[in-house]
Order: structure tokens, then C-alpha cells, then sequence
């Protein structure tokens, strides 16, 4: 039995952004789930109100009963996948973190957001461009789909502290980040860096590194490279 790989998508997507990857996988024989994580499903009247927690536990339940699993998370699934190790660590065999990394107490993917904002919607391209999320690879039917598809992020993920426990198991997990939009080399320099940066918790995560050069969303840009590298990380 081969270990499944659940698939997180990071903000504003739901399950359907790995399709690509997710039938490259199952043609090498990968028993695949793609998630659509908590308070991103339309058909959800609750959404808004979801809580990293709950999102975490989302990823959690996802894994098939009694098995661990490969977690593959993407951009700003790097803090609730990272809080589902936390909450249940020995549900995880792997953690793939795509152009992302686990992130440090007290990390909020946007703390600046308007307090009366319920909802984060997706941003204009340009704004992306000028945060450093690389749009290399997406053309534009590519970022057509993106935007008629994408789902507003609820302002309690996007804007809420990361909580972590002081238990250490989550640290033991392997890890690898795929390095997309930014490089191995530049991930290790801010992880060493005397610097706060996102890549803080790469210091007592147990972590390597690949690089895939491309933009942030890979998955749209080089989905059968994503697959080939996240395949043959779920099968060292």
C-alpha cells in the first residue's frame, strides 16, 4: 500500500488547482487527495467564521482513517499544514512545503488587513508582482481561470496569528521546500539570517530543499515537474 498524498492548496483556491498535478500523480500509481481547505468552500455559509485551528483539523480529518500521510502545501497552506503537524504529528510521514515554508509562531499571512474586512479577496496581479509572488509561467487564459475561480480568503485565516504548542514531534517530521519563486540558496540564507523573516522555522524543522524555477503557483505553471519532484519525495 503506498502512502497517500493530500494535496492543500494555498489562498483563494480550492481542490480543483491541483488537477494537473493530481492526475500526474495518479498516473505514476499515487493514491492522491486533493483538498479544498475550510472557509473556501462557496457552499459553506460558515465560512467566514473559520479558525487556523479548524482549517488545520480540516487538513487532519482529510487523511484517510489510521494511515499517515505525504502533506503537500502550498504558499499559505505553510500555516495550517504546519499547524495540523503540530496538532497531530504522527498523522504525517511528509511534508512537502511549495514555495512556502512552515511558519513561525506569531506569522499572519496579511496582519495588516482592514479590521472590517470579513473577506480578503484576491488582489489585482500587479499587486502580487510588486509583493514578490512571481506570475512567471501563467499566461492568460491561465490567469483567467485563476480569477474566475478563485474564492475570497476569510480575514480569520488571512489575518490571524499563528498559535503553535510547545511540543517538538511536529520538528521531526521531514521536510522539503520546494523553491519556486525564490531559490534553495536564498531560503537558507534568511533561515540563518539574525533577521525575523518567514523561513524562521527552518532552523529546528528537520528540512531540505529543491528548486523548481518557475513562478508561485507551479501547480499551474509546471505541473508535471511539481508532480515528478513531489513523487519521488513520497517514495525516498
Amino acid at each position: 500500500m503506498t502512502t497517500p498524498i493530500l494535496l492543500v492548496p494555498g489562498f483563494w483556491l480550492g481542490a480543483w488547482a491541483w488537477d494537473e498535478v493530481a492526475a500526474e500523480l495518479r498516473g505514476r500509481g499515487d493514491e492522491v487527495y486533493a483538498h479544498t481547505p475550510r472557509g473556501v468552500d462557496p457552499a459553506d455559509p460558515e465560512r467566514l467564521s473559520v479558525t487556523l485551528a479548524e482549517q488545520a483539523m480540516g487538513i487532519v480529518e482529510a487523511i484517510p482513517a489510521g494511515r499517515r500521510a505525504v502533506l503537500v502545501a502550498h504558499s499559505g497552506a505553510g500555516v495550517t499544514g504546519y499547524l495540523a503537524t503540530d496538532l497531530a504529528p504522527g498523522r504525517f510521514e511528509r511534508v512537502v512545503y511549495v514555495d512556502t515554508a512552515p511558519a513561525h509562531e506569531g506569522f499572519a499571512v496579511n496582519p495588516g488587513l482592514d479590521p472590517a474586512l470579513r473577506e480578503w479577496e484576491l488582489p489585482q496581479w500587479s499587486e502580487f508582482a510588486a509583493s514578490g509572488a512571481s506570475l512567471d509561467g501563467l499566461d492568460d487564459a491561465a490567469l483567467a481561470r485563476f480569477r474566475a475561480r478563485a474564492i475570497s480568503e476569510p480575514a480569520t485565516i488571512a489575518a490571524a496569528p499563528l498559535r503553535l504548542s510547545d511540543r517538538t514531534a511536529r520538528l521531526a517530521i521531514p521536510s522539503t521546500v520546494i523553491c519556486c519563486s525564490f531559490s534553495a540558496d536564498y531560503a537558507r540564507q534568511q533561515r540563518d539570517s539574525a533577521d525575523r523573516t518567514m523561513f524562521d522555522e527552518l532552523n529546528p524543522v528537520d528540512a531540505d530543499y529543491a528548486d523548481l524555477p518557475t513562478g508561485h503557483w507551479p501547480m499551474f505553471s509546471r505541473p508535471k515537474e511539481l508532480a515528478e519532484l513531489i513523487h519521488t519525495l513520497a517514495h525516498p
